[in-house]
């Protein structure tokens, strides 16, 4: 969370836009709010900083939905 939190914070325009903002932690969730253009972008980079934030065994897989809300997200 700490790593894509940064990783946003990098994605800044240059007049400080954030095209996307960590909203909400929900045990093992993230929530953000984005921009539509920046949710592929978002997808690919959070879910690749988070499938590497632990070395395992075994893969850790990261899942994405996408939806005007936590429900359709789902």
């Amino acid at each position: 969370m700490i790593a894509v939190d940064g990783w946003l914070a990098g994605q800044r325009s240059s007049s400080g836009a954030s095209p996307a903002l960590m909203i909400l932690q929900v045990h093992d969730e993230l929530v953000f709010e984005a921009d539509e253009a920046f949710v592929p972008i978002l997808v690919e980079g959070a879910g690749r900083l988070m499938s590497s934030a632990a070395q395992l065994s075994v893969p850790l897989v990261v899942d994405s939905g996408t939806g005007s809300n936590w429900d359709e997200a789902h």
